[in-house]
C-alpha cells in the first residue's frame, strides 16, 4: 500500500469515525505537507494528530485497526 492511499485512509476513516472533523484533518495535512518542504522529519497523520489534541491514542489504533495496518 502506498503512503498517500495509507493517509487518504487514515484521515477518512477519523472523520468518519467523528474523532475529528474535516478542518482538524486539513490543519493536519497542511502541517504533514509545511514540515515535508521544510526538510523536517516526516510525521504520520495520526502523529500529528495526536500532537494537536485532536486524536488519542486509542482512536488511532482504531483507525490503523480498521484500515488493516495495525
Amino acid at each position: 500500500m502506498s503512503i498517500k492511499k495509507f493517509v487518504h485512509r487514515f484521515g477518512v476513516m477519523s472523520v468518519k469515525n467523528g474523532f475529528i472533523n474535516r478542518e482538524q484533518l486539513f490543519e493536519a495535512l497542511k502541517t504533514q505537507l509545511a514540515e515535508d518542504l521544510k526538510g523536517m522529519e516526516h510525521r504520520l497523520l495520526g502523529q500529528i494528530l495526536q500532537a494537536k489534541n485532536y486524536l488519542t491514542k486509542d482512536q488511532t489504533d482504531k483507525v490503523l485497526t480498521q484500515i488493516g495496518l495495525e
